[in-house]
């Protein structure tokens, strides 16, 4: 009876490691699979932020060169720099600065349109975000530059 026992308990411990082992695999491919999405959604994402950072200097193009309707286009400046700055925020490649430097950069366009919509800041905003879509850090650093001369207490 003591080696029916024993055989009994020698089967169930070997399917318990066949059980642990088979789990542990299929967790680990679990956790690779994940790994791989993450860097390819990071990569959409990073697609949409440099995709509509150069919406935003198209649009600041057509703004100064238009004849029309100027505050359509920037509604759709603010539009696109709104969509660049959401991207922004779900980065994991850019640093919090350089994420907080996209988002003041947006709040100046859309809460100062008195300042912004001249024709020095526009050229401004352009020339950094032209430089941060060729991934040159002087893009953020003159971005934040731009963001520190508005005056933020008025109009």
């Amino acid at each position: 009876m003591r080696t029916s026992q024993e055989s009994l308990m020698k089967r169930r411990m070997i399917s318990a490691i066949i059980l642990f082992a088979v789990t542990l695999v299929a967790l680990l491919v679990f956790i690779g699979l994940y790994i791989d999405e993450t860097k390819r959604t990071q990569e959409k994402y990073y697609i949409q932020y440099t995709a509509n950072l150069s919406h935003v200097s198209e649009d600041i193009d057509s703004y100064l060169n238009a004849e029309g309707d100027i505050d359509f286009r920037y509604v759709r400046l603010i539009s696109d720099m709104s969509s660049a700055d959401s991207f922004a925020f779900l980065l994991d490649r850019l640093s919090d600065d350089r994420k907080k430097t996209i988002n003041e950069l947006h709040t100046c366009i859309m809460r100062y349109p008195e300042q912004m919509q001249t024709e020095e800041k526009l050229t401004e905003v352009k020339k950094a975000v032209d430089d941060i879509l060729a991934e040159l850090d002087q893009g953020y650093e003159e971005a934040q530059a731009l963001v520190d001369s508005i005056d933020k207490q008025g109009h």
